[in-house]
């Protein structure tokens, strides 16, 4: 039976895992996440956009678990970096389910309420 960790992400981060720009997550090195990842071993990761039944979410092939202890902006996305934290290396998306990508820019499609 395949390992599965569940983490919440925002839209801007989800999209881009789904577009595959953006191939490792970052959580912080703190109590919380120690619980949840320290010496468990993951196989993939369920990454849900939000907290309710029929969110967006998407599994993905988890590569490998590090720990960095830098500071700093990510290079490709500028999302700052705690001093320590887990580096979640990701894999292939294996699974998308109710997710609908942004109309392309300059698009005048409405949103539906």
């Amino acid at each position: 039976m395949k390992k599965v960790l569940n983490l919440t992400l925002t839209k801007k981060w989800f999209d881009l895992i789904v577009s595959g720009r953006k191939r490792i997550e970052y959580r912080e090195y703190k109590p919380y996440w120690i619980s949840r990842i320290d010496g468990k071993d993951f196989d993939e990761i369920c990454f849900k956009n939000g907290y309710g039944k029929n969110a967006p979410y998407l599994r993905v092939e988890l590569k490998m678990i590090l720990v960095r202890s830098s500071w700093g902006l990510h290079p490709a996305h500028g999302e700052e970096l705690p001093g320590k934290c887990y580096v979640l290396c990701l894999g292939n998306v294996l699974e998308i389910n109710n997710w609908k990508p942004d109309p392309p820019e300059g698009s005048h499609e409405k949103a539906t309420l």
